[in-house]
């Protein structure tokens, strides 16, 4: 089946052949594609501090002020799982206040809560994997460090310290 000439060099069916409107319409997808990830980074982060609004609420005022629906929102009931890898990368970015590797923060993890890790293969990609997750959620940022090697930062909005990350993606177990 002839599809029309083709020029030197280039392979029926590949992207040098391509239709112009199809080209278009691919850097229209991949823009629009781009756009949507940038937005669900900002709505995960404004979720994020929407739940804590809602859970500092309750602590002033009483778990009696949440009915069923909203505390299914908020995953208020995970609170009483123990907390996991996600939680404890949380929280050795939260006391750093610094720029850390993940190599750190994987030592972190072991020294103080070994158990967390023990299961894992490659404890160090659980936490590298972990990080780039909190970097999507707009929790942390990651940049280049000494070396070139990458060194993670906390930044989310609703604070340090020993405050509990939001409920959602990565608060329970991981």
């Amino acid at each position: 089946m002839d599809h029309g000439p083709t020029t030197p060099g280039t392979v029926p069916g590949t992207v040098g052949e391509a239709n112009p409107h199809v080209l278009d319409v691919m850097r229209t997808a991949e823009q629009e594609l781009r756009h949507l990830i940038e937005e669900r980074a900002e709505v995960t982060k404004r979720i994020g501090t929407v739940k804590q609004t809602i859970l500092g609420l309750a602590k002033l005022f009483g778990d009696g002020i949440l009915d069923a629906a909203l505390l299914d929102l908020v995953d208020h009931r995970n609170r009483a799982r123990r907390p996991g890898i996600t939680w404890a990368c949380r929280r050795v970015l939260m006391e750093a206040r610094r720029p850390i590797s993940a190599r750190d923060v994987c030592a972190e993890i072991q020294r103080t809560s070994p158990a967390l890790l023990a299961n894992h293969k490659d404890p160090l990609a659980t936490v590298n994997t972990i990080l780039g997750r909190l970097a999507e959620y707009g929790e942390a940022s990651v940049m280049s460090g000494e070396h070139g090697l990458r060194v993670w930062l906390w930044v989310a909005e609703y604070g340090g310290g020993s405050e509990s990350p939001p409920g959602g993606k990565g608060s329970g177990p991981a």
